[in-house]
């Protein structure tokens, strides 16, 4: 505030000099209160009296509005209106001589502003801020103080000194990752509470700051070096370190223009994702960029994609189905610039064609050609390949490694009869048994039946001719077991008869020729004389 108008010295001398000395007779002038204070442009009363035992003249010196609002013998009461500043006024008396009195006039006012500076529209972790409080008026200024907040947390408190004028307070404060988010404000405390009044405090409007950690690592950067035209890729960008990871903003660009991603957020990592479509336009080597921002800075991240073009080579054949003893020309054909070779033809020099001639047979049914076909892009060797069938039409096939001619099991055995005819288009086949055309059982026969022997002609029959084949099915087998022990018993039985009887004739012989030597005996004994003694 611009300081008042000069005040004349003379009150103010007079003044020094009347409390310094005695008035003579011993009056004095006294004046109440002898300090006072009040809110800027408010009204006080001062009492001005004096002692003097005669009438006397008194006054009251200011420059102040005054108004006497009262009297009496020895003292007067004025009133002080519309008090903008500290003041002194100056009673005074004139018994025998002029005697004076001051009292002190405090004026008090709360600050016209405070505000706290703009804070950084992002501040880094670890590093200073420096909080900027503005104060404009308020007094008295040996009682006014400013006060730093976070939240409500009081950080610093320094003393509004000097002028009313403006004033501005400033402390650095160590931002961290808590104070993201955080308001800030400063606060002017008028404390009058030593003058008998209260504590006065004015607050600023809030702002709030907010604190970011962006790492000097690179973004990562996950794609392809090769992508076909025609096809959908993927790419992903990575940054981790970040705070907070949630604010973090993440471009994604192909050759400088900006690609549609999704990012997802952990605790202090960035994941953006995206699906790019190449097309022919953009054949060639593009840029990829990936850049991440936080907190008004940016971390970047480059990588060149090679957009090639690669369509599958054409294999042909001159006709797909021919008849047996044809010849087909296979030939294969890919665009300049790309290297074919084809199977069944010999190695040759590198060229986008490759073809050759064979004559059909009924080998080469269902045979798979196959042409490879191979391009360099960006130092890879990349192939494609493409097959096609020939189909042979030929006469029926039925030899004596699909049909065999001569078969022998045994009775009551577990066996599996093929015969099986071949050709294209397949053969109908048929076999018959000779003496009464029963078909022949092919497949499983489980147990083999000796009603199923015989001699079968199988023939197979399709539009492209007939062929025959004779197949002889033998069957082992032996007689009933039961028969046989019958026999076997009967034969024993009768041997053992055989036998009994051939002995007891026998010893019926021998006993017969032993009697009948015994009585020739006896008969050569009756007939022989005696010999004389």
């Amino acid at each position: 505030m611009a300081p008042g108008p000069a005040r004349p010295a003379l009150p103010v001398l007079l003044a020094l000099i009347g409390a310094l000395l005695p008035g003579l007779g011993g009056a004095q002038t006294s004046v109440h209160p002898a300090e006072a204070i009040i809110p800027r442009g408010g009204s006080v009363q001062v009492n001005c009296s004096t002692s003097c035992d005669q009438p006397s003249t008194l006054g009251l010196e200011t420059q102040l509005t005054k108004k006497e609002v009262a009297h009496g013998v020895n003292w007067k009461v004025f009133e002080l209106s519309d008090v903008q500043e500290d003041s002194h006024p100056i009673c005074f008396a004139n018994c025998h001589k002029q005697t004076m009195a001051s009292m002190s006039l405090i004026v008090y006012w709360f600050p016209e502003r405070v505000e706290l500076l703009p804070l950084p529209r992002w501040q880094p972790v670890g590093e200073n801020l420096t909080l900027r409080c503005q104060v404009a008026g308020g007094a008295p200024r040996d009682s006014l103080f400013v006060v730093l907040l976070r939240g409500e947390e009081e950080l610093s408190r320094h003393p509004a000194s000097g002028e009313p004028a403006e004033v501005e307070v400033t402390v650095p404060v160590l931002a961290g990752r808590d104070d993201h988010l955080a308001n800030f404000s400063c606060r002017t405390d008028l404390d009058l509470r030593p003058r008998g009044l209260g504590l006065f405090q004015n607050i600023s409007a809030p702002r709030q700051l907010r604190t970011f950690v962006l790492p000097e690592t690179q973004p990562r950067l996950a794609t392809p070096r090769i992508v076909e035209v025609g096809t959908q890729w993927a790419v992903n960008c990575t940054l981790d370190g970040l705070f907070p990871a949630a604010e973090a903003k993440v471009g994604l660009t192909l050759a400088e223009q900006k690609l549609h991603s999704t990012s997802l957020f952990s605790k202090d990592s960035v994941l953006a994702m995206a699906n790019v479509e190449a097309n022919t336009a953009e054949e060639g080597t593009q840029e990829l960029a990936c850049v991440v921002t936080l907190g008004e800075q940016d971390r970047m991240w480059k990588e060149d994609v090679t957009l090639y073009s690669f369509p599958a080579p054409n294999l042909t054949l001159s006709e797909p189905e021919v008849s047996e003893g044809t010849v087909v020309t296979v030939e294969c054909e890919a665009q300049a610039g790309v290297v074919v070779s084809l199977s069944g033809l010999p190695p040759g020099p590198p060229a986008p064609r490759a073809q050759f001639q064979l004559n059909a047979s009924a080998a080469d049914h269902r045979r798979s050609f196959s042409c490879s076909a191979a391009l360099d892009v960006a130092g890879r060797l990349l192939h494609k390949n493409q097959t096609r069938e020939l189909h042979v039409l030929y006469g029926p096939r039925l030899d004596q490694r699909d049909c065999p001619g001569n078969w022998t099991w045994e009775e009551g055995s577990q066996q599996t009869l093929r015969c099986q005819a071949w050709g294209n288009p397949v053969p109908e086949l048929k076999c018959h048994r000779k003496e009464d055309e029963a078909l022949l059982p092919i497949g499983d026969l489980r147990p083999v039946k000796r009603e199923v022997a015989g001699t079968y002609l199988c023939q197979a029959r399709s539009p492209r001719g007939v062929v025959t084949r004779e197949v002889v099915l033998n069957v082992t087998y032996h007689q009933n077991n039961m028969v046989i022990i019958i026999l076997v018993a009967a034969a024993v039985i009768l041997g053992t008869v055989s036998a009994a009887a051939y002995l007891y004739n026998r010893q019926r012989k021998i006993q017969k020729y032993r009697l009948q030597k015994a009585q020739e005996a006896a008969a050569m004994k009756l007939n022989t004389p005696a010999t004389p003694p």
